[in-house]
């Protein structure tokens, strides 16, 4: 779980454009506090013992940082995402670094936000819908895969992706913010068999669900002290990041790497 990481480097990191609500082109992030933010992701990963592997970044890719949005990946299958026209030159890139790296690759047919809205949660697979990924992904998923599919509706844009909703924190542990889902949804999610822990707005706005767990270390966003506190009490590891340049350009912690090892149920 979350141990075969794919990450990209920050030196075409930039605002070109507004695609989420944290978006603003006038306030561009700080290329070398960027970089230190993110080296500190990846080395946090290293030092847990997850594998990072990197894909060079490429300069008409402003958002190339935010690799989890490329593809989902489950027992080395990739389906690629199908992101918003702005972010659409990086898909070749990521397609050719899949197939390279002995991955099967597939084309969504619909509109897909990647893992940004696909969570594995031990035999379920969480699938957002609404905001960047087409109703019919969740169904699509399912039949290729075999997860026990959800599919959850975030409530307003400001939840563009669901894992800014919902952070998986183990086969049977979720972290998320109820108001950031709608109510079906947040009813699918209680009628599961899992531990729910409920975050508030204000630590979800932080992006304090865009987390990274192996199931003993969660690597999550400095400022949501709450949500730290309620994982060190089931007896796992935190590791609190500084995300503030990241968070720029709508991402953190979770946005940056792409879950390469996820298994899908046999």
């Amino acid at each position: 779980m979350n141990r075969d990481l794919l990450m990209c480097d920050t030196t075409y990191f930039r605002v070109d454009y507004v695609i989420n609500p944290y978006m603003d082109v006038a306030v561009q992030p700080d290329l070398i506090r960027a970089r230190r933010e993110h080296e500190a992701i990846a080395e946090t990963h290293r030092t847990t013992g997850r594998t990072v592997r990197r894909i060079p970044s490429a300069p008409e890719c402003p958002d190339m940082v935010y690799t989890a949005n490329m593809a989902f990946v489950a027992s080395g299958l990739a389906v690629l995402g199908v992101p918003p026209v702005e972010r659409s030159a990086e898909i070749p890139y990521v397609r050719s670094w899949l197939k390279d790296h002995q991955f099967e690759v597939l084309d969504c047919p619909y509109d897909f936000s990647g893992q940004g809205d696909a969570l594995v949660c031990g035999r379920h697979l969480f699938v957002g819908h609404g905001q960047r990924t087409d109703r019919r992904v969740p169904g699509l998923l399912g039949e290729l895969y075999g997860f026990d599919v959800v599919p959850l509706q975030v409530s307003s844009e400001r939840w563009y992706d669901l894992d800014l909703a919902v952070g998986v924190i183990g086969p049977d542990t979720v972290a998320c913010c109820p108001e950031a889902l709608d109510r079906p949804s947040m009813a699918a999610l209680r009628s599961l068999d899992v531990d729910i822990i409920e975050v508030s707005v204000d630590e979800a706005a932080r992006f304090a669900l865009n987390l990274i767990s192996d199931g003993r270390t969660v690597t999550m966003t400095r400022g949501a002290p709450d949500l730290a506190a309620k994982v060190r009490e089931r007896g796992m590891t935190v590791v609190e990041l500084d995300t503030d340049e990241l968070r720029k350009g709508g991402g953190g912690v979770r946005c940056t790497a792409l879950t390469l090892d996820n298994s899908a149920p046999e």
